[in-house]
């Protein structure tokens, strides 16, 4: 079996399963926002169930709206408050919460060998740590709270084998745009992608984050990479239960097998309206395009390492006079380690903004919507018409470095084009 097939068999009570086969799998984690916990509270209600399953397995964040943008979103939370209230599920709010796909592995909430569901489509960020975790409609979410468990169709794997030393300025969102870009939005409709390959165990959990987050963006049910010692050195510390890590096994049933040399990939940008329309860097900085906007953050790149990227190209520069650049930090952990780090400082000074934890801007919420005809070069993960704001405005996906060079240039520029020490972490 393949790692993501090997996690279901556990949790279905199986010894085997196979592609296209139904099962019913107990679920480790249920997680919902402040969008979509609310729908699935009142189809909950209706269910005439008076208690959730488990409350330890259920968890609520509301990041999308918050800090509560209006009257609708404040009465949204309200009813997330008063229900975990109710029953004693996690719930973290406002000055201890952060953007939820950074939060919850964090937190040591979810972990290696776990089955994740949310009510929200990148809820596959969990497979870097080796869990299988997966998307689903607010009434799946209402029955699983209920019961506890899901039926699902086992998904096939393809097998993602990244060759080679990376580029200095590569990431992991080079890295997934690059490939999202090759196989197109619907690539793996429907199946696990299982990231391997010497690149990939070089990189640092955080570039492994952004890649199993934007498998969605491929069409994917999940993302998932195997346990190695970096994610057991970032596990360990964390975990407040014990858990299994599981292993493909030699010769398992893969759907297609495809290979990457990452010698030959640079940092990428996805040009509007699709995250599959990718470009080398330097194809798209000799376009000349001017930003109104720059965002850094997101549950795709707000995490530390992100930020340390950007602060090293913001450092000892300005961001261009007709550029607002506003960076939002995954959780208040984060916020707290750059701010002890220095990063913030660095970031005022260079004057962008830098607000709370927040999704905001990247739904088009609040905290840098976009006007019409506004451009604007951004670390989130998707790039639909009218996805920040104005079906007129133009928004282009990069990394954390390209994107806060651009901001310096108040184009789309390459990372190259600052002189800036050190790399993506590694």
């Amino acid at each position: 079996m393949t790692l993501a097939e090997k996690i279901l068999a556990a949790h279905a009570g199986k010894d085997k399963v196979s592609a296209g086969e139904f099962i019913n799998a107990r679920v480790d984690i249920i997680l919902a926002n402040d969008i979509t916990a609310p729908i699935a509270i009142k189809e909950f209600r209706k269910l005439g169930v008076s208690k959730v399953f488990d409350p330890k397995k259920i968890v609520m964040v509301p990041d999308h709206f918050a800090p509560n943008k209006d009257i609708a979103s404040a009465e949204q939370v309200k009813l997330m408050h008063d229900f975990c209230e109710e029953q004693g599920i996690p719930y973290f709010e406002i000055g201890q919460m952060g953007i939820e796909h950074v939060l919850l592995p964090e937190k040591g909430l979810v972990l290696p060998g776990d089955v994740v569901i949310g009510a929200d489509s990148h809820t596959c960020t969990y497979g870097a740590v080796g869990a299988f975790a997966t998307g689903m409609g607010s009434t799946d979410i209402a029955a699983a709270m209920a019961t506890g468990d899901i039926w699902m169709k086992v998904p096939p794997t393809i097998k993602f084998v990244y060759h080679g030393a990376l580029r200095k300025w590569v990431s992991g969102k080079d890295l997934i745009l690059y490939t999202i870009g090759n196989i197109g939005v619907d690539g793996a409709l429907y199946a696990a992608m299982e990231f391997t390959g010497e690149a990939i165990e070089s990189l640092c959990m955080d570039s492994r984050f952004t890649m199993a987050n934007m498998a969605i963006e491929a069409g994917a049910k999940a993302g998932i990479f195997r346990v190695d010692n970096k994610t057991q050195l970032y596990t360990k510390s964390r975990a407040k239960r014990p858990y299994l890590v599981y292993e493909s096994d030699n010769g398992g049933s893969y759907a297609n097998v495809i290979e990457y040399d990452v010698a030959k990939i640079e940092p990428q940008v996805a040009l509007p309206s699709s995250p599959a329309n990718a470009r080398p860097v330097s194809e798209v900085a000799n376009k000349n395009i001017r930003i109104d906007q720059v965002i850094i953050g997101s549950c795709t790149n707000g995490r530390l390492d992100d930020l340390k990227i950007a602060a090293a190209m913001l450092k000892g520069h300005k961001v261009h006079s007709g550029t607002r650049c506003i960076i939002l930090p995954g959780s208040q952990q984060v916020y707290l380690d750059a701010l002890l780090g220095g990063l913030i400082e660095i970031f005022i000074r260079a004057g962008a903004a830098v607000s709370t934890p927040t999704c905001g801007p990247c739904l088009g919420g609040h905290m840098g919507v976009l006007a019409a005809d506004e451009v604007c070069i951004s670390t989130t993960n998707r790039n639909f018409v009218g996805r920040m704001g104005s079906p007129k405005s133009q928004l282009y996906l990069a990394s954390p470095a390209t994107a806060a060079a651009s901001a310096v240039m108040g184009r789309i520029a390459s990372p190259d084009e600052i002189a800036a020490e050190g790399g993506v972490c590694r």
